[in-house]
């Protein structure tokens, strides 16, 4: 089954663009290629956007509702702390 992330920043491109490409590059390490679809957006745009999701991965915080799980991505940024992010997002391929 198809997942759809969602990822957003501040403007919905510069940060959200690295974190998509080394989501990307980890998922298909995994072995989950084609299993995905990746869309980014502003940070304002989030609570309008999130119920078409599976996931959501920020770089800032949200206001308003997530209407999906929600993952704070920083790490992917930052490299700390990482795996642990990963093994979660991995849990959305899990379920059905």
């Amino acid at each position: 089954m198809m997942k759809k992330i969602l990822l957003a920043c501040g403007t919905g491109i510069c940060t959200s663009t690295a974190v998509s490409a080394k989501l990307q590059r980890i998922l298909d390490e995994k072995g989950l290629k084609g299993q995905y679809q990746i869309a980014q957006c502003k940070i304002a745009e989030v609570p309008m956007k999130s119920a078409d999701f599976d996931l959501c991965i920020a770089t800032t915080q949200v206001s308003g509702d997530v209407k999906c799980p929600f993952i704070m991505g920083v790490a992917f940024l930052t490299g700390m702390g990482l795996n642990p992010i990963i093994e979660k997002i991995l849990t959305i391929f899990e379920t059905k």
